[in-house]
């Protein structure tokens, strides 16, 4: 009997066959193993955050939950291994207990290891050396498509370990993994809102070069660019400060967007409340800006989202586009949301995040492998899902055609042509390889099968 299975925005829902929780690696094993009692395509789960159906199955699904334990923390080596599914934010506060953290610290926490050791993700707060989760990620562990055992690390076998960084589980499904970890550190954030008919290209690539880490958050038609630096005193607020932020994100921001959405049936009402919300949005970067910004723990800008009620969730997409052409790629995006405004009465209600993500070449469909990226992710608290999805097909389709680069994760209704386009011959070097280490599809869905290229003839080990 089916079971539904509902994404965190409710914007996706998958029915499995099989709905199977294992709790060894032998439960996996015995799975994997016995096609006809667990049909394919099999696909591991974690908390179901993906914003696409990377995860989705009408065969069999694998709810990683019960596997979420750690396994060691090594402060001398500086290295954390746990069970695939234990959430970022449980390993989080795990490191904590022994004043450790991440490389890198996201802000979603609910993405589980086994979830960062194989799907893309981003920060560029915490970014100082890579974006990119895996990219510390220095040993993983799986089950094959076929039962088998197998593992790969940075010194046994380093290239396989690349292609497993961003291989969706389409090799088999992750049980352990080993990240790099170092002291916990103190972070300060600086908030510089700028006009964005102001702004000049050396003006951007300035904020890139002189941050540590940097987002971009866009309201209306003005840039707040969120600074991140490295501090080494510790700050009496820090705690304050990093809980508001967390309350901001966790509750209070896609609210108050939902609440005046749903507020009145005249669009011309809404409108003015979403314009006077966003002005009190400007209001609070400029009074962060006036104020100096704020410091917090590095691990406190993780946020845990497991008790937000739906009326607070939101949802976004993220599309990467090469460093020095973001400036007239965010002055191309303001005039399309403006002109779909226009078209629809749609426009988001949340501001726009932009991420700075260094070159990075550590997995094989790392989306800044082939240099530095600035991204264009819109935002919203949706109440209607069908204007929101036709909102993100059509941000596709401008995105495509600026060259940007999407995550198959978080980029809602990707397409092949434009992960052919983006990834290029790694995109058939993926496929290919795909097809050679599970010739059965056993793991592969209907979402990734429409994504891989048709098979090339040449398969690279």
């Amino acid at each position: 009997m089916s079971t539904t299975i509902v994404n965190y925005d409710g914007g996706i829902s998958t029915s499995p066959q099989q709905l199977v929780f294992p709790e060894t690696v032998e439960d996996i094993q015995a799975v994997l193993r016995d096609s006809g009692r667990y049909p394919s395509p099999v696909r591991a789960m974690g908390s179901y955050h993906s914003l696409t159906p990377c995860a989705s199955s009408d065969g069999t699904i694998l709810r990683m939950s019960k596997m979420s334990n750690v396994i060691s923390i090594d402060p001398q080596n500086q290295t954390f291994t746990a069970q695939a599914g234990l959430q970022m934010i449980d390993a989080n506060h795990a490191l904590r207990a022994q004043n450790l953290q991440f490389m890198l610290n996201i802000e979603i926490g609910n993405m589980t290891i086994g979830s960062a050791a194989c799907c893309h993700t981003k920060d560029a707060l915490d970014g100082v050396e890579f974006g990119q989760v895996g990219s510390y990620i220095t040993k993983i562990k799986w089950v094959t498509p076929t039962g088998d055992l197998a593992e790969a690390s940075e010194t046994d076998n380093p290239d396989l370990l690349r292609r497993v960084r961003t291989s969706y589980g389409l090799c088999g499904v992750i049980y352990e993994v080993t990240f790099r970890v170092k002291p916990i550190e103190e972070i300060h954030f600086t908030y510089t809102p700028r006009p964005i008919k102001e702004l000049t290209d050396k003006e951007v690539a300035d904020f890139m070069d002189k941050s540590q880490g940097l987002v971009c958050w866009t309201v209306d038609d003005t840039a707040i660019f969120q600074s991140r630096q490295q501090v080494a005193n510790t700050n009496l607020f820090e705690d304050v400060a990093g809980a508001t932020r967390r309350l901001l994100w966790n509750h209070i921001e896609a609210a108050v967007s939902r609440m005046i959405a749903e507020g009145s049936d005249k669009p011309g009402v809404v409108n003015a409340a979403q314009t006077a919300w966003f002005a009190t949005n400007r209001l609070l970067y400029g009074a962060l800006h006036t104020g100096g910004g704020i410091t917090i723990k590095d691990p406190d800008k993780t946020v845990d989202y497991r008790q937000t009620p739906q009326s607070d969730r939101y949802a976004f997409t993220f599309w990467a586009f090469p460093r020095d052409q973001w400036l007239a790629n965010l002055r191309a995006y303001c005039e399309f949301r403006d002109a779909y405004y226009a078209k629809t009465g749609f426009r988001c209600n949340m501001p726009c995040g932009a991420y700075h993500v260094r070159k990075d070449q550590n997995a094989l469909l790392s989306y800044s492998y082939d240099g530095d990226v600035f991204s264009i992710d819109p935002i919203h608290a949706a109440t209607n899902l069908d204007q929101w999805h036709d909102f993100l097909k059509a941000f596709n389709d401008f995105a495509y055609q600026r060259n940007g680069v999407p995550l198959l994760n978080q980029s809602p209704f990707v397409e092949r042509k434009h992960v052919e386009r983006a990834f290029g011959l790694r995109w058939q070097q993926f496929s290919d390889w795909v097809r050679q280490v599970d010739p059965q599809g056993r793991m592969l869905n209907p979402y990734f099968a429409a994504l891989l290229s048709e098979k090339s003839g040449s398969v690279s080990a």
